[in-house]
């Protein structure tokens, strides 16, 4: 569930996992981020749901065509997401095989109500096809069209890689959604 979110999240973890300043050992970041609510507003269209949290805040959840029993959410209905994610990073040697590999498993839409778990393993391989030191930013190639570009938060990692130089990113995300 929330495709969109996952790939921010992960993405996020890649640029703070690769402002680190070691490139000799897989970097990792670990991230839990808990949204709990009620249901405000239900986008069927676009299959995207707002939550109000208990401070106020709206936050908007994409729910991709795999969750079942969507059209079963209402108004008011209160539920809670714990997403945990985990990224690591590692600088590949020359000549080493190029992966992109997924995996994972579901018992979303399985339980009395809608919502269950989900989790999800991916791992691929990808270019660095830019780097721009006036911007501290790199930007990344992978398979399928795959491109990302982002801030490195520390610059010297910047002088450690360079266009050309491989990396495999692997994301493990799990999602937990309740809906009460």
């Amino acid at each position: 569930m929330m495709k969109r979110v996952s790939a921010i999240l992960g993405a996020s973890g890649l640029v703070l996992a690769l402002s680190l300043p070691s490139w000799a050992q897989v970097k990792e970041l670990q991230q839990t981020i808990k949204v709990a609510g009620t249901v405000e507003a239900i986008d069927q269209a676009n299959r995207a749901v707002t939550v109000k949290t208990a401070d106020g805040k709206f936050v908007s959840i994409l729910v991709p065509e795999s969750a079942k029993r969507f059209s079963e959410l209402k108004v008011g209905d209160k539920v809670s997401v714990t997403y945990n994610n985990d990224v690591m990073v590692r600088l590949k040697p020359p000549g080493e095989a190029a992966v992109d590999t997924a995996k994972g498993t579901s018992t979303m839409g399985q339980e009395a109500r809608p919502g269950g778990t989900s989790s999800v393993e991916r791992t691929m391989t990808a270019s660095i096809s830019a780097i721009d030191k006036s911007t501290s930013s790199i930007t990344y190639v992978g398979p399928k069209g795959w491109k990302y570009s982002r801030h490195v938060v520390d610059p010297k990692v910047l002088d450690q890689v360079k266009v050309g130089d491989q990396v495999d990113i692997t994301w493990n995300t799990d999602i937990t959604i309740t809906v009460e």
